[in-house]
């Protein structure tokens, strides 16, 4: 979960997410790079006394300030393009949650069995416990298994949202009348924060996510207790 002093990304927590920083990493290094290397010719720039008026092109240059952007574009882009195809990439998922937007809610089914839906609101403050966190707090999380790949299928009933966990890396538009997916798989057992990425009216800032990552086995008891509620 991201706190007050967060400067750069969330820890990782999937597979995507530490290939999102990593990326993000390796990007910033080339940047760095690049911001020292101009900051340097720049600086140069006052303490140059050498002027040629005459000086109208200088075609090697022009060449090299063409081809050496071009390559370290090449640098960034297959990564990236890597990157964006194992985003896409959902194979053989052990299980399938589909997602609803509402105003201002989620409404979550487990696809997968029967009878298991419903909804997820924001706990208010006043009747939050104190060891809550405010805004962010619901008073039903999702409940999914650790180490299994699982489909997450993203609509909405009114306006567009967008269901986001930064610490697994996943951000999908929820758009009425259209279904998108996306995968997820957490490496560990713990709760995940979210919250809709999309201004969806005026409550949009007070419907947050909740992923509660539990072993296989307790995943199993949890789907038993309710189908036998």
């Amino acid at each position: 979960m991201a706190t007050w002093g967060q400067t750069l990304l969330l820890d990782s927590n999937s597979p995507l997410m530490e290939q999102l920083n990593f990326f993000h990493d390796h990007t910033l290094m080339i940047i760095t790079l690049i911001t020292v290397l101009v900051g340097y010719n720049l600086s140069t720039l006052f303490f140059n006394n050498f002027v040629n008026r005459f000086l109208l092109h200088g075609q090697t240059i022009e060449i090299l300030w063409t081809i050496l952007p071009a390559i370290i574009l090449l640098f960034i882009a297959f990564p990236s393009l890597r990157l964006l195809y194992l985003l896409d990439e959902i194979n053989k998922p052990t299980l399938t949650l589909k997602t609803i937007g509402h105003q201002w809610y989620w409404s979550y089914e487990y696809s997968d069995f029967k009878n298991i839906e419903f909804d997820s609101y924001m706990i208010p403050t006043m009747d939050m416990s104190d060891n809550g966190f405010r805004l962010l707090d619901v008073d039903n999380r999702i409940i999914l298994p650790t180490n299994a790949q699982v489909r997450i299928i993203v609509s909405a009933a009114d306006v567009i949202h967008s269901w986001t966990v930064p610490s697994l890396g996943v951000k999908v538009d929820a758009t009425p009348g259209r279904l998108n997916q996306t995968n997820l798989f957490m490496n560990r057992s713990g709760l995940f924060y979210g919250q809709c990425s999309e201004i969806c009216g005026a409550n949009h800032s007070f419907m947050p996510i909740i992923i509660e990552g539990v072993p296989t086995n307790n995943f199993i008891k949890w789907i038993q207790s309710i189908d036998n509620s």
